[in-house]
């Protein structure tokens, strides 16, 4: 029996410019306050159709989509303090050397990205399961 070899492959990060991933921080984060509204809405729409059903399996759907919400609107703050928290490495980034600060880059902020993309992936699926819900029962 040979053994296996193995290869160490480097790790490679990926950078971008500063400004750039501010400018991307400051947009997620205003979507992250839309998405907020939008569960204030969706809530107030649900005691809407609430006040006027009590049938058990409508109330086993809007328990499901009380509990939703409350998941969806603690990934916004999770997500919401993860770019607060890469704002605050970028600008102790730009305090400790303001040279050039247009054009440095540093590691990007994938995990965001990554959490961002699933979240927006995910409401969409529940607004339109939501939907759905609201159809059947209005």
């Amino acid at each position: 029996v040979t053994g296996v070899q193995t290869c160490a492959l480097p790790i490679l990060t990926t950078k971008a410019k500063i400004i750039d991933q501010h400018l991307e921080n400051q947009d997620w984060l205003k979507r992250l306050d839309f998405y907020k509204e939008e569960i204030v809405i969706l809530k107030e729409r649900l005691d809407e159709v609430t006040s006027k059903n009590n049938a058990s399996d409508f109330l086993k759907d809007v328990e499901h989509f009380q509990n939703q919400f409350i998941v969806q609107r603690n990934n916004i703050d999770e997500l919401a303090h993860a770019i607060k928290m890469n704002e605050t490495k970028l600008v102790k980034e730009v305090h400790a050397n303001p040279i050039a600060v247009d054009h440095r880059k540093v590691e990007s902020h994938e995990a965001e990205a990554d959490f961002i993309g699933y979240f927006e992936k995910n409401f969409a699926q529940l607004r339109g399961e939501y939907n759905q819900f609201l159809t059947k029962w209005m």
